[in-house]
């Protein structure tokens, strides 16, 4: 295990000198990535009908192929689900990977070509762990196993050729022979559909393991480590894992986790990466310890544009190159993609939170805030200000979602927060009071309209019973490594559904 420790740290370090060309020529990179990706497609029914032959430029590129959204690319993707060819993107797409919905489907399913496969997934993947040993020369990494929780898998009943699946199960049938060696679970515990059931047996199976790396949600992850714990009698992972050295997280902020891993893993030689991948692409990557920020990556086959938040409401706004963003502002995300998709909304908010090199954060969803009031309250504010409230209390969050109480007859506006605690806070209301404090000290909006009260009263924190969360989140068939709860939503929606779940608790 020595000498494959040895070879593959030095196989992966190799693309690091690359990934400095990106931050030192990153508008020359774009430029050819867009060409690159027009020129693909021109033969394909999307690449003809937008007349992708005869664009020479960004601007002709932008003016000709409109901004799109999930139920724009719909009736395209049903038909290379039934197995058509040359429709987004050359040739036939047998892989799908199955997201959360729309406000018209329960499901998205984003196609994975070949190309999106191995050169923006899996050079993600690669290049995350490339940057690990770059900066860390004296890891032991591939000397034991690297733990995934995987999603789960079905051919569709449409077209026997075509497979649907969460994304870290395509993946995870993809995955390289390698890399399949240095995993666990086996792939047949990985993709099974249910999570109750597959926790229980990796929880099992994975205790007798060399296990030096985990990746995944950190919530998810987090359940799984403590079900581990409970059947070792262990009182922290690295009782069980003694070389454990790395933990790849994504999918929601880590903020509100650190503390609860700090203590499972008690060990300042334990790293942490963030990384920003979903169905639609691999997009960036920690590549600096104990970093707030992701290094955007420029050459995974995706081409990046921005549209500036406050145009979001437009019948038509303006998108943004990558040259013309600016530092300290949030902007949604648009991407051109190797897996068909032509300037479609993703429905993330990003932070540019540096120009050289380009660095960002993800700050939230397009629909993943509060606004009902003018307060434009986003993920990333919430995530800061509970932090802050933990520290002061000594309370630890294990989940949360946020929504606005409406002005009525007989009630006051205000932002009301369902919080799942892992340690209770010992006053409640004092809790509440500091995250106000601190929501308001982020966000100067929310704190113009907090000022005497006038438009929006003191924020609402009520305590959920262990559990709530999880039995909304399984209500909704939502259980699984993909699937997050969502922090905040500008109705009552999750809210009111979630206190019914309490109410029977």
């Amino acid at each position: 295990m020595a000498v494959i420790n040895s070879v593959l740290s030095w196989y992966l370090k190799k693309r690091v000198s690359k990934i400095e060309y990106l931050i030192n020529k990153p508008h020359e990179v774009q430029d050819k990535m867009l060409r690159g990706l027009i020129k693909k497609a021109c033969t394909t029914e999307w690449g003809k009908k937008h007349e992708y032959l005869s664009i020479k430029s960004y601007d002709e590129y932008k003016n000709r192929v409109p901004l799109s959204d999930y139920d724009s690319f719909k009736p395209y993707i049903n038909r290379t689900i039934k197995g058509e060819k040359d429709i987004l993107w050359p040739g036939t797409i047998k892989w799908f990977a199955k997201s959360s919905g729309t406000t018209n489907d329960r499901s998205k399913f984003i196609p994975v070509s070949y190309e999106s496969l191995h050169h923006c997934h899996y050079r993600g993947g690669r290049d995350v762990l490339g940057v690990y040993c770059h900066n860390r020369p004296d890891t032991q990494i591939f000397r034991g196993k690297g733990l995934t929780i995987g999603g789960s898998q079905h051919i569709s009943e449409i077209n026997k050729e075509s497979y649907l699946g969460d994304l870290s199960a395509v993946l995870l049938q993809n995955v390289p022979f390698w890399a399949e060696m240095l995993r666990i679970p086996s792939l047949n515990v990985a993709l099974m559909e249910d999570w109750e059931k597959k926790l229980n047996i990796i929880a099992k199976e994975s205790i007798s393991q060399n296990v030096t790396n985990i990746s995944g949600v950190p919530s998810w992850n987090l359940i799984l480590l403590k079900k581990i714990l409970n059947i070792t009698g262990r009182s922290n992972v690295l009782e069980v894992w003694p070389n454990l050295e790395l933990l790849i997280h994504g999918g929601v902020s880590f903020l509100p986790y650190r503390e609860q891993y700090q203590k499972l893993i008690p060990s300042d030689a334990m790293y942490y990466l963030e990384t920003y991948n979903a169905s639609e692409g691999f997009f960036a990557l920690q590549d600096i310890k104990d970093s707030d920020d992701m290094l955007l990556m420029l050459d995974y086959g995706v081409f990046y544009e921005f549209i500036p938040m406050e145009q979001m409401e437009n019948e038509s706004p303006e998108a943004l190159s990558l040259d013309q963003v600016e530092k300290g502002k949030n902007y949604a995300l648009v991407i051109s993609t190797n897996g068909g998709l032509w300037r479609y909304i993703i429905g993330d908010t990003i932070m540019i939170t540096d120009t050289n090199p380009y660095r960002i954060k993800v700050s939230g969803r397009t629909r993943n805030y509060i606004n009902a009031f003018g307060e434009e309250v986003i993920v990333d504010n919430a995530d800061k200000a509970l932090f802050k409230a933990c520290r002061e209390t000594d309370a630890i969050i294990k989940e949360y979602t946020g929504a606005p109480v409406y002005l009525g007859d007989n009630s006051f506006a205000a932002h009301e927060y369902l919080i799942e605690f892992e340690k209770q806070p010992q006053d409640i209301e004092s809790f509440a009071k500091i995250f106000d404090r601190e929501l308001q000290n982020i966000n100067s909006d929310y704190e113009a309209k907090r000022s005497s009260d006038i438009m929006l009263k003191n924020l609402i924190v009520r305590n959920m019973p262990k559990g709530t969360f999880y039995k909304w989140m399984k209500k909704r068939g939502k259980i699984g490594g993909q699937n997050k709860v969502p922090r905040l939503y500008n109705t009552r929606k999750y809210v009111e559904d979630i206190l019914v779940i309490k109410n029977k608790l």
